[in-house]
Formats: structure tokens, sequence, C-alpha cells
């Protein structure tokens, strides 16, 4: 995930709304007996860019929301939205899983199974199309879901690159 485009984001500054995209129990076996824990993966973001996500472990639901919330609000990342769409289709993966998102006109809504769409309404986009390949995985989903946003240009920093004017790099 090191990529040129990913700007890191102070949590401090911001309101967030988190979304819970799974929660799941887990059984640790011992000589005494079964012991029960939970695993929580949360999306955060504020509808505006900005998005991050985080997994918080712990022996009672409320906890493990609460320091998935926490761990979120620590890898943030900053998503080129534009009117409400992406820029440009992109394609990310992360282990078993691997996504499509691609920009779609005004009023078509976001079209995303569970833990994309989560990440997708998290960043503030309202018309997209996604599709999910291989791996299920919650987990996996939503990292290669971050995966595929981190690799998204940003209309004026390509013109600025290129060296055009902004209506070129959307006509050209």
């Amino acid at each position: 995930m090191a990529n040129v485009n990913v700007k890191k984001v102070k949590s401090s500054e911001i309101e967030f709304k988190d979304r819970l995209v799974s929660i799941q129990r887990v059984t640790k076996v011992t000589k005494g007996g079964r012991t029960f824990s939970f695993s929580a993966i949360v999306v955060v973001g504020n509808e505006d860019g900005v998005v991050g996500y985080g997994l918080g472990k712990a022996k009672e639901v409320t906890t493990a929301i609460s320091k998935g919330i926490d761990d979120a609000k620590k890898h943030l990342i900053q998503v080129p939205v534009h009117k409400g769409t992406i820029p440009h289709a992109q394609e990310g993966k992360y282990s078993g899983a691997s996504v499509l998102i691609k920009p779609a006109s005004h009023g078509t809504g976001v079209i995303a199974g569970g833990p994309m769409r989560a990440v997708l309404e998290s960043v503030g986009v309202t018309d997209v199309l996604a599709k999910s390949k291989g791996s299920s995985n919650p987990h996996s989903v939503v990292k290669a879901t971050i995966d595929a946003l981190t690799k998204l240009r940003d209309p004026f920093s390509v013109a600025q690159q290129r060296g055009v004017s902004l209506e070129k790099v959307f006509n050209g």
C-alpha cells in the first residue's frame, strides 16, 4: 500500500460516522473449557473523501466495536471523490479477494455488496458500480476495496503531471 497518492489524515479535526462490517464470535478451547471472545471489523469515514478501517478484539461485543473504531481512526486515507463518484475504474487486491470499482452516472446509487458498500458509503461515494471477485471474507474484501481506493488518481494531479488542462484529461 505504499502509494504516492495516499495522504494520511489526522482524525482529531474530523467528525466520523462508523459502520460495523462484521462481527465474529471466536472460541478458544482450553483444558478449563471454552473461552469466547469477539472480533469486529469497523469502517469509519466522514462521507467526504476520508475513510479508514480497523479491527477490534475483546471479551465483549461493545468493547470490540469501540476498539475497532479507535484502530480505524489511526489508519485513515484521503480518496479523490469527483461529483459523487470516483474519477476512473480501478481494481484492488488483497490476499484472495479482488475488487473492481467503476464510476457511474448520477442517480445510479452504490451498486456493491456488503463490506464494499460500507467502505464506499463511508468515503462519500453516491454513484458507483462495484464487483467483488474471489474471496468473500469481509476482512479481505474491505482491505481490497481500500487498496483500490488508494490507487485512485485525482484528475487535478493527473492534469498537473501531464502539463495539460483539466478538460483535456477528461476528453482526451
